[in-house]
């Protein structure tokens, strides 16, 4: 029996007000929905994030077993073998994970949307993902933003930088310093 291919990401989205030009993904962090960021974002701001040209997706991470809940099911971007940032990445569930996040963003080029054009990042986990997405596989695209986020000691995304030749998107990371999950020295290791 073949695998059937995994379905799109469930998304709430954002339309721009004028013609889409550009197109913004905001990757929730772990155990949280895209819907749940919007209402966050929209609590915040006392209304949508919401841009002339530029369409907010916000996609939500499907249902998986997550070992630092041992085991349960999260809304998780990837897994990982413990909440730290001086152990192996699980790179199974990221790269996995990275196709299916490469899939949104092919359906925005399919939309007219130039890679140059797309922006992605996320909070804590979301921002991580993002990195290894941008950093590993889209290093085209407009840039990355990473809110109390952090990569592994060993990350994938410093050796794939470390390969790097050519102009990476820019990074916006910011971190705050009474962070007690995601510690703020990880942040500004990262």
């Amino acid at each position: 029996l073949g695998m059937a291919a995994p379905t799109a990401l469930q998304r709430s989205v954002v339309s721009p007000a004028g013609r889409h030009t550009a197109s913004l993904i905001f990757l929730h962090g772990s155990g949280d929905t895209g819907q749940e960021t919007r209402a966050w974002i929209k609590l915040i701001l006392n209304q949508d994030m919401a841009f002339q040209h530029i369409k907010v997706i916000y996609p939500t991470a499907p249902a998986r077993p997550y070992t630092p809940m041992k085991g349960a099911f999260s809304n998780v971007w990837f897994d990982r073998y413990k909440i730290c940032n001086d152990c192996p990445e699980h790179i199974e569930s990221i790269d996995s994970m990275c196709q299916r996040l490469t899939d949104l963003i092919n359906d925005e080029v399919k939309n007219g949307i130039a890679k140059n054009r797309i922006l992605i990042g996320g909070f804590s986990m979301g921002g991580g993902m993002a990195m290894h997405l941008a950093y590993r596989f889209h290093q085209d695209l407009a840039g990355v933003f990473a809110l109390s986020s952090f990569l592994n000691k060993d990350s994938a995304v410093y050796q794939a930088l470390e390969r790097n030749e050519r102009a990476l998107p820019e990074l916006f990371q910011c971190h705050g310093i009474a962070d007690g999950l995601v510690l703020y020295s990880w942040g500004e290791e990262t």
